[in-house]
């Protein structure tokens, strides 16, 4: 069984997986699991009624849990699989402890080929938060995953800077990270 097998194994089972992505390292869950992703929340130590973003592995999986229309679209198709979490109206499919009771979710395509296997091999949407305390500096390196956690994708060192989180609902960046000057360029001509 390879990695990739045992980490799929522990998400089916409610567990958590610390994983790599092209930013930091990630806390993967069932994203269609409340009790899945209620022990992410007691993992980070993070107050419920924060939302949490979640990670999927191309286009359809997004459209799935999450309302796109045209110039979403090309502002996803331009930015998505990278470093970038898009924040869109949710589906009802997702439960509504990952929005925070704001109906929105935050969404990810990573570019690391260790997330996107994961994902595309569990076949459904994974929590996308990064793997530390809440409030905590955000991990670069396996040693830096202070969360508890069932297993974890050793990825080595990334380079430690979060993703840009974009409110494309009301055309804003919440969080500056990776590619925040593209970005905005982009948003303004939305």
């Amino acid at each position: 069984m390879d990695i990739i097998e045992k980490a799929t194994a522990v998400l089916m089972h409610n567990g958590i997986v610390v994983y790599p992505t092209e930013t930091v390292y990630g806390l993967g869950a069932d994203a269609f699991s409340e009790d899945a992703i209620l022990k992410v929340y007691e993992a980070k130590r993070r107050p419920l009624g924060q939302p949490i973003s979640i990670a999927v592995s191309d286009f359809d999986m997004l459209a799935a849990v999450a309302h796109v229309d045209g110039s979403t679209q090309k502002f996803i198709e331009a930015f998505l699989p990278g470093p970038v979490t898009v924040v869109l109206r949710a589906k009802n499919a997702l439960p509504k402890m990952l929005t925070g009771g704001t109906g929105l979710i935050g969404v990810r395509i990573p570019s690391h080929d260790l997330a996107l296997r994961l994902i595309e091999r569990f076949d459904s949407p994974i929590t996308a938060t990064s793997a530390n305390l809440h409030g905590a500096k955000d991990p670069a390196t396996p040693d830096e995953c202070t969360v508890p956690r069932d297993f974890l994708i050793d990825g080595g060192r990334l380079p430690g800077t979060p993703s840009t989180v974009v409110d494309l609902v009301n055309r804003t960046i919440l969080r500056s990270g990776v590619r925040a000057e593209q970005i905005e360029l982009l948003l303004g001509s939305l």
